[in-house]
C-alpha cells in the first residue's frame, strides 16, 4: 500500500505528474523521500484507491455508518441494541480533548521553507493541496461553532508578500464564509490556523458536506475512533496532532489576485481576489511529513472522497428530502455541474399521471441544501418507472429519463444565479444558471443507436456518434463569439421531419465528436462542463409561452468551447519526458509510470 520514492523529484511539476500516473494505475501511496531543495519529505496518493481509504477507516467506517442509522431512526437502538452498542460508545469521542502542549509548535519555519507544490504549468504559484482551515466565530468562540474546511491556500507568487501573505481561496457556499461575515461585521481581523498532515480523519471531516450544527471536529473524532486534540493558541486552538501548522489572521478590507489554479473541473481556476492571510507563525513537527494530492480532469484522488461521502450520507437523503429515493453528484462531470436524482411521485395515486409534479418539489428541496444547490444541471426521475434503477449506472439512468422526457414541458430554469467558483461556463465568477429535467410515467419514445442514414443541417460536420441509444454527438462548427449562438434550434428546424431525428431526443454538439463519445466519461465531461443552461440549450421546434422555454423536438445542448471558458488542465511534455526518463532507469515506481 506503500512505496518509498528516494529519486530526486521535484515539487515544481515533478511530483504531480508522477501521482497523476501512480493514480491512473491504481498504484500505492507514494512517500517522496529526495524532494529537490525542501528538506521535508511528502506523501502523496494516500487516498488513491477505495481499498485502501476504506483499510484507513477500517476500525470505524462501520460504526459511523451505524450512528447515521440512528440518527434516522433512533428507535433502532432499542430494537437491536447488540448492533448499535458500538456506534454509541463512538459518540464518546466527538468532543475534542484539550491540551496544554503539542508537538506541531515545537519549530518554527516560513514558508519558502514548506514544499512548493506545483501541480500544473499554468498554475500562479506554490499551494497547499490538502490543507485543513480551521476558523472560529468572532462572536461564539471555541470549537462548537467552529469551521474545518478544505480550501486551497497559494503560498507563493502573484502579488503576494514572500514570507509574510498566502492567498486563500474559499468557494461559494462554504461554512468559513459565514465566520468571514461575521469578523468584517464586527470589524475584526479572522484568525485562522491552516494544518496539514495529522490522522486522515481529519481530511476526510474536512471535505465532508455537514449541516452548520454539526462540528467537524467531532466527525473526526467519531471517525477517528479517539477525540482531537486541541491547544488553545490565540482564542482559538491548534490542532495538536498535525504536522505543520501555519498561523494568521485575514484582514477584514484587503484582498489580492489568487490564481491561476488547475482544478477539478479539469480547467484552470483563473485569476481573481480573494482574501489574504497575514502569516505570523509557520509552526512543524520533529520529523513531520507533509501530505499532498493532485486535482485535475476527474477521475483524480479526490474521487475517493466523493464515494466515501455517498456511502456515509446515502442513508440520510430520504430521511432529510422526503420522497428522494438518492442522488449522485457525478464525479466525471466535476461534481457539481451534474447531479442525477431518484425521486417518487406519492401524492396522487388515484389519478396516475405521466406528468412530473412531486418530483418538482423535490428538486426544489435538493436545491436548498448545503453544496447540493451547486448543481447546475439536476436530472430527476421518478423511481417508480423502472425497477431496480441504479443511479450510479449513468448509461442506464440516462436512457430511463430519456424514454419518458417530454421537453415541451419538463425543462425548468433558474437564470442569474449561483453556480460552483470552479465553473466558468457562463464566463462569471459564482454566477450562470441552472435547469431541471424531471420525467415520469410511461415511455413515450424508443431509443435510436443508428445514425447511418441521419442527414444533418447545413454548414456541420459529418462526423456524428452515439454515446448511449438515444444521444447523439455531432462535431459542429468552431463557435462564432459571445455568450450564445442563438440561431443554432433554427438550423436544426429543417430536421424536424426527418424520423431518424425521433430516437434520439438529445443532440450534443461539440468540437470533437469521435473524442466525446470515446467514452461516457469524456461525454459526461465535455457536455456538462461546457455549457451552461440558459445560454447553451437549445431545441428542435423551440417556442416560450407563458415564460415557460420548451420544445417540440430533440434537445440541443450546446458544448463547443467558447471564448470565455477557462483553458483546459495539459501536462509538460518536457515534464513528462523526465518521468519517462526516471521510469526507465529502474526506479522504485517504474511499474506505475
Amino acid at each position: 500500500m506503500l512505496i518509498e520514492c528516494s529519486d530526486p523529484v521535484d515539487a515544481r511539476l515533478e511530483v504531480a505528474e508522477i501521482q497523476r500516473r501512480v493514480f491512473a494505475r491504481q498504484g500505492p501511496a507514494v512517500l517522496f523521500s529526495n524532494v529537490v531543495g525542501c528538506r521535508f519529505p511528502m506523501l502523496g496518493n494516500l487516498f488513491g484507491t477505495m481499498d485502501r481509504a476504506r483499510f484507513i477507516f477500517r476500525h470505524s467506517l462501520e460504526n459511523v455508518r451505524r450512528a447515521v442509522e440512528l440518527k434516522i431512526d433512533p428507535s433502532k437502538g432499542l430494537r437491536q441494541p447488540g448492533r448499535y452498542v458500538r456506534a454509541v460508545l463512538a459518540g464518546r469521542h466527538m468532543r475534542p480533548v484539550q491540551r496544554r502542549s503539542a508537538a506541531v509548535m515545537k519549530n518554527e519555519i516560513q514558508l519558502a521553507d514548506l514544499p512548493q507544490q506545483v501541480s500544473w504549468p499554468g498554475d500562479g504559484g506554490a499551494f497547499i493541496c490538502l490543507p485543513l482551515v480551521y476558523t472560529e466565530h468572532v462572536d461564539r468562540p471555541g470549537w462548537q461553532a467552529s469551521n474545518l474546511g478544505m480550501y486551497r491556500i497559494q503560498i507563493s507568487g502573484g502579488k503576494y508578500e514572500p514570507n509574510r501573505q498566502a492567498g486563500m481561496h474559499y468557494q461559494i457556499h462554504r461554512g468559513i464564509g459565514v465566520h468571514h461575515q461575521a469578523a468584517i461585521a464586527s470589524g475584526k481581523p479572522l484568525r485562522v490556523h491552516v494544518f496539514v498532515g495529522g490522522t486522515p480523519a481529519m481530511t476526510l471531516a474536512a471535505v465532508m458536506p455537514l449541516p452548520e450544527s454539526m462540528s467537524e471536529l467531532g466527525f473526526a473524532g467519531a471517525l477517528a475512533g479517539f477525540r482531537i486534540p486541541l491547544v488553545p493558541h490565540l482564542g482559538s486552538h491548534i490542532y495538536a496532532d498535525a504536522d505543520f501548522c501555519l498561523c494568521g489572521t485575514i484582514d477584514p478590507d484587503r484582498q489580492l489576485p489568487e490564481g491561476p489554479f488547475g482544478d477539478h473541473l479539469g480547467y484552470y481556476s483563473l485569476q481573481h481576489d480573494f482574501p489574504v492571510l497575514r502569516v505570523e507563525k509557520v509552526f512543524h513537527r520533529p520529523d513531520p511529513i507533509w501530505p499532498f494530492t493532485v486535482v485535475g480532469r476527474p477521475p483524480q484522488e479526490d474521487t475517493a472522497f466523493g464515494q466515501l461521502i455517498h456511502e456515509l450520507t446515502a442513508p440520510v437523503i430520504s430521511s432529510v428530502i422526503p420522497g428522494v429515493k438518492a442522488v449522485h453528484a457525478v464525479d466525471a462531470a466535476g461534481v457539481h455541474p451534474l447531479l442525477l436524482a431518484m425521486g417518487s411521485e406519492r401524492y396522487t395515486p388515484y389519478q396516475p399521471t405521466s406528468r412530473p409534479q412531486e418530483l418538482l418539489t423535490q428538486a426544489n428541496a435538493i436545491l436548498g441544501q448545503g453544496q447540493l444547490s451547486l448543481a447546475k444541471y439536476l436530472w430527476i426521475v421518478d423511481a417508480a418507472c423502472q425497477s431496480n434503477l441504479d443511479i450510479h449506472n449513468i448509461a442506464d439512468f440516462f436512457q430511463c429519463l430519456l424514454r419518458r422526457v417530454d421537453w415541451s414541458r419538463d425543462l425548468h430554469f433558474q437564470t442569474q444565479t449561483t453556480i460552483d467558483t470552479l465553473d466558468y461556463s457562463s464566463g462569471s465568477l459564482n454566477a450562470g444558471s441552472k435547469v431541471v429535467i424531471a420525467a415520469a410515467g410511461r415511455p413515450i419514445r424508443e431509443l435510436a443507436r443508428d445514425v447511418a442514414t441521419m442527414r444533418l443541417p447545413e454548414g456541420f460536420a459529418a462526423a456524428r456518434r452515439v454515446v448511449i441509444p438515444g444521444v447523439l454527438v455531432v462535431s459542429g462548427p468552431k463557435f462564432p463569439g459571445g455568450t450564445s449562438d442563438p440561431g443554432l434550434g433554427v438550423r436544426f428546424d429543417a430536421c424536424a421531419n426527418d424520423p431518424t431525428w425521433t430516437g434520439f431526443p438529445l443532440v450534443v454538439l461539440v468540437d470533437d465528436a469521435d473524442f466525446t463519445a470515446a467514452s461516457l466519461l469524456n461525454w459526461l465531461w465535455v457536455t456538462f462542463t461546457r455549457s451552461n443552461p440558459s445560454a447553451d440549450l437549445h431545441g428542435i421546434g423551440a417556442y416560450v409561452e407563458q415564460k415557460h422555454w420548451g420544445c417540440r423536438g430533440s434537445l440541443i445542448i450546446d458544448a463547443r468551447i467558447k471564448p470565455h471558458h477557462a483553458p483546459a488542465l495539459e501536462v509538460d511534455p518536457q515534464v513528462a519526458r523526465r518521468i519517462d526518463a526516471l521510469a526507465a532507469r529502474g526506479s522504485s515506481l517504474s511499474r506505475f509510470l
